[in-house]
C-alpha cells in the first residue's frame, strides 16, 4: 500500500475516517470554546452580546468543519439541505484555511518580535495547521459550489470587519498591539486568499474526479 492511498479520496471517505476525524474536531472545538472563555465573558461585559459569536474565530471555523462531516456521514435530503451542505462545507474550507494560516502566522510574528514561545503556543501551531491542511484534503469530498463559496467568504469578511471594528478580534501577542493596522489588513487578505485556495482546490478537486 503506497503512501499515496492515505491521501486518496477512497481512504479520506471511509466512514471510520470521517468518524475518527469528527470526534478530533469536535474535541479539539470544545477545547478551543474554552480557550477563548474569558475573552467571551469580557466581551459581553464590556460591548453587545451580539458580539460574542464573532469572538471564537478557531473554534467556530472547526465547529463548521465538523459539521460538514457530519453531514458527509448523513447527507441531508432535498434541495434546501443540499444547499445548507454546501455553505457549511465552504463555510468549514474558508475559515478552517483561514484562521490555521492566521493562528500560525500570529504566533511567529509575535516570536519575531521578542514574544517566547511555551508549548501551547507550539500545540496551537500543530493544531491550526492541521485545520488548513485537513480543510483543503477534504474539498474534494465536499459538494459546494462558487454561490456558496461567495456567500462564506461574504460572512468571512463580515466576521472580520466587526473584529477589528469593535475590538473583539483575537487576542494578540502584547508585541503586535502597535502593529494593529498591519494585522488587520493580513487578516481581509487572507480570507480573500483563503476564498481563492477553497475555489482553486474544488476546481481541481472536481477535474481528478472525471
Amino acid at each position: 500500500m503506497s503512501i499515496s492511498y492515505f491521501w486518496s479520496r477512497e481512504f479520506l471517505s471511509k466512514r471510520s475516517i470521517l468518524w475518527l476525524l469528527l470526534i478530533c474536531n469536535i474535541l479539539g472545538t470544545i477545547y478551543g470554546y474554552i480557550w477563548y472563555g474569558g475573552q467571551m465573558v469580557d466581551t459581553v461585559d464590556h460591548g453587545l452580546l451580539w458580539q460574542v459569536i464573532f469572538v471564537p474565530d478557531s473554534p467556530t471555523a472547526s465547529l463548521f468543519f465538523s459539521l460538514a462531516l457530519l453531514l458527509l456521514l448523513y447527507p441531508p435530503r432535498g434541495l434546501g439541505g443540499s444547499l445548507f451542505q454546501q455553505f457549511i462545507e465552504a463555510l468549514a474550507v474558508v475559515t478552517s484555511v483561514k484562521y490555521g494560516i492566521w493562528a500560525v502566522a500570529i504566533i511567529f510574528a509575535g516570536q519575531a518580535q521578542g514574544d517566547v514561545l511555551g508549548w501551547q503556543d507550539w500545540m496551537l501551531v500543530a493544531s491550526h495547521t492541521a485545520m488548513a491542511v485537513e480543510a483543503l484534503l477534504f474539498v474534494r469530498l465536499f459538494h459546494y459550489r462558487w454561490t456558496a463559496l461567495t456567500g462564506a467568504i461574504a460572512w468571512t469578511l463580515v466576521n472580520d470587519t466587526v473584529d477589528y471594528t469593535y475590538g473583539v478580534f483575537p487576542w494578540l501577542p502584547g508585541q503586535l498591539y502597535d502593529d494593529l493596522s498591519a494585522v488587520e489588513l493580513f487578516t481581509y487578505l487572507l480570507t480573500l486568499f483563503s476564498g481563492f485556495a477553497g475555489w482553486i482546490f474544488m476546481k481541481y478537486g472536481n477535474s481528478k474526479q472525471r
